[in-house]
């Protein structure tokens, strides 16, 4: 994993406050199955990697608020209008599990990627991926210079800038690469609950109380 290792976790600390609930039965995203979702959006000929996609609405969720499914699903599809209804709800559990996870006191986030039975370079290219769909979602909201950011945030914005960077092509599934990887996985799993949290106050100030989903 190229440059995968370079990139050290920033901080470990988040408390939230949760977005709204929607109704979806399920809203763990331990029980969203990555090919399905990818599946989804291979069918609805989305502009984005499935990877790309879930990182950029976890990006705009702690950049804006609110950020409804309907802004989500016109930066990644070319016409939402078409979406079967299977694959609106598959869609409509993935938005709401996310948001749902940015509020859960027990730390409940955690980036939507391949399972641990795919082949490591394909999972370490979906992480890259990630890291640059947060980048997107993060600087689609009222912030203008992401490089321009302080503290943890602009610490972790440098951090998924070098992990979007980096590529998984010469990655061999030995215990050493399997292991960066699960640290790298962990890292941005805390790291974008930091941002959610650090980023509130800018949610507040540029989005009023009144504006936003309870």
């Amino acid at each position: 994993m190229r440059n995968a290792k370079s990139a050290a976790p920033a901080c470990q600390r988040a408390s939230f406050s949760a977005p709204r609930v929607l109704y979806y039965p399920s809203t763990m995203l331990s029980d969203i199955r990555f090919k399905d979702f990818e599946d989804v959006l291979a069918t609805a000929g989305s502009l984005a990697d499935a990877a790309e996609a879930h990182g950029s609405l976890c990006g705009a969720l702690c950049s804006m608020s609110p950020y409804k499914m309907q802004d989500w699903l016109n930066e990644i599809l070319p016409d939402s209008n078409s979406l079967s209804e299977e694959s609106s709800a598959m869609i409509e559990r993935v938005f709401t599990a996310t948001a749902t996870s940015f509020g859960e006191q027990g730390m409940e986030f955690e980036p939507l990627l391949p399972d641990d039975e795919s082949p490591l370079n394909g999972r370490a290219n979906a992480l890259a991926l990630w890291c640059t769909g947060f980048l997107y979602g993060l600087g689609t909201g009222a912030i203008s210079d992401l490089e321009g950011l302080k503290g943890d945030v602009g610490e972790i914005v440098r951090d998924f800038t070098e992990i979007s960077r980096a590529t998984g092509d010469d990655a061999d599934s030995d215990e050493s690469n399997e292991q960066a990887y699960a640290e790298l996985v962990e890292f941005i799993r805390v790291a974008a609950q930091v941002v959610f949290e650090e980023l509130l106050p800018l949610r507040r100030q540029v989005y009023p109380a009144q504006q936003r989903l309870h």
